[in-house]
């Protein structure tokens, strides 16, 4: 097996793996190891890699199927991987932003995101997560058992639908986002969820998804979102990562929110990026 080391990140929760080259085979024994660590520490980072499209899919399949992006147009030639990219004099708005679990509004989210730094500007672009079982378990009790029994209605219609963020009056954007009325639709995820694999209780609610709770009056379950929302970002739960060209960053979509930044204006920003489905035993 490939002798790799594996450091705790600075922040709350994360792990950089070092020793391995991503472009080499990756064993089912390692695959095993990885997957170990990426439940335990929720991110890995993964520094100095050089990846083509398909290294780049094999590292994501050895984590677990790759995933369906809706409303993002792959890179030409491609069929999954995903450009996120930001030109150094573009005005549009920022891309997600907003603290979310990738496609929490499909019936089966995905498991985990992956990102490949391909142009990473100097200063600024940083991804924000926040830890998603801490922000369970610290919310009052009385406020959790209240969660506990609630289901949230999520759906993309905010940013992908054509009257949304990102929909039909969304011009000069260099990312290639697709706006549909299929965007309008909506699915059902209990507002705690319980982890498939490792069994622990994590917030599954965001502002940028969340647009509903089931049974509930919408003024009242947006002060509810609103108040489980704090908890999710609160910044003792929170970790910043610095992004390098060739670095890798997985993460798992089931117990952690994350958030793009800004602040790198008159620098392009491109990221490739795969999401991996939950493995089906």
């Amino acid at each position: 097996m490939t002798d790799i080391t594996v450091e705790r990140s600075n922040g709350p929760f994360g792990a950089v793996v070092h020793g391995i080259d991503l472009r080499e085979p990756i064993s089912a024994a390692l695959a095993d190891r990885l997957r170990g660590e990426w439940l335990t520490h929720q991110v890995l980072v993964f520094p100095d890699q050089q990846l083509g499209f398909a290294e780049l899919e094999a590292v994501a399949e050895a984590f677990g199927p790759i995933g369906e992006d809706p409303y993002f147009r792959p890179i030409p030639g491609q069929s999954h991987v995903v450009a996120l990219t930001r030109e150094a004099d573009e005005t549009t708005p920022l891309f997600a932003d907003v603290y979310h679990s990738d496609w929490s509004f499909l019936a089966s989210p995905p498991a985990g995101t992956l990102l490949y730094g391909v142009a990473i500007p100097p200063v600024g672009g940083d991804t924000l997560y926040a830890d998603q079982y801490a922000a369970y378990d610290a919310l009052p009790a009385a406020l959790r058992e209240r969660a506990d029994g609630l289901v949230g209605i999520h759906s993309a219609r905010r940013g992908s639908a054509k009257q949304g963020q990102y929909g039909d009056r969304d011009t000069g954007r260099s990312m290639a986002i697709i706006a549909s009325d299929d965007a309008m639709a909506t699915q059902t995820h209990p507002l705690v969820r319980v982890h498939p694999e490792t069994g622990r209780r994590a917030l599954f609610c965001s502002l940028a998804y969340t647009i509903g709770i089931e049974g509930m009056a919408e003024d009242e379950a947006n002060m509810l979102i609103g108040e489980l929302y704090g908890y999710s970002t609160a910044p003792a739960i929170t970790y910043r990562h610095r992004w390098n060209r060739g670095m890798v960053a997985l993460w798992d979509n089931r117990c952690l929110l994350h958030s793009a930044t800004g602040g790198y204006e008159g620098h392009r920003r491109e990221l490739h990026r795969l999401t991996i489905a939950e493995r089906v035993n």
